[in-house]
């Protein structure tokens, strides 16, 4: 007995004669249910995205495709990852900007000038510790 089959039997307390003229419907009825459930699957997962339209130039554009076609990717994957990218290497210029105003505060700008504040901050804390073993 299948699955559909129970499941009718289930559902249909009727004599064997009466449950096989019914169980197709109860089947298309079932199938059809199913395919509707798998749509909507798709489409909520479809909509934990936007979609979004942007005008290129042609040229770009079809520079753009074949990127797309040689990676073998969508042209949806090729702009997020540009966006991804975007925003990276705006986060990096934002800390770069951040450091060099730091550097100005402190005039640490080369690998020799932070060298040279850890050798003198290693000093300090030498000598430091060599008055607090003389002071009891």
């Amino acid at each position: 007995m299948s699955i559909l089959a129970a499941f009718a039997g289930c559902w249909l307390p009727f004599d064997k004669a009466a449950r096989h003229s019914v169980l197709p419907q109860i089947a298309v009825s079932i199938k059809l249910t199913l395919h509707f459930m798998q749509y909507s699957v798709i489409l909520r997962i479809m909509r934990t995205t936007k979609v979004v339209s942007i005008t290129l130039p042609p040229a770009m554009f079809e520079e753009a495709q074949a990127l797309a076609k040689q990676e073998n990717r969508t042209m949806s994957e090729l702009v997020r990852e540009a966006l991804r990218r975007y925003q990276f290497n705006q986060i990096i210029q934002r800390t770069r900007a951040q450091m060099e105003a730091v550097a100005d505060e402190t005039d640490v700008h080369t690998e020799e000038d932070v060298v040279r504040v850890i050798r003198e901050y290693r000093r300090e804390q030498r000598s430091n510790k060599s008055m607090a073993r003389q002071e009891p």
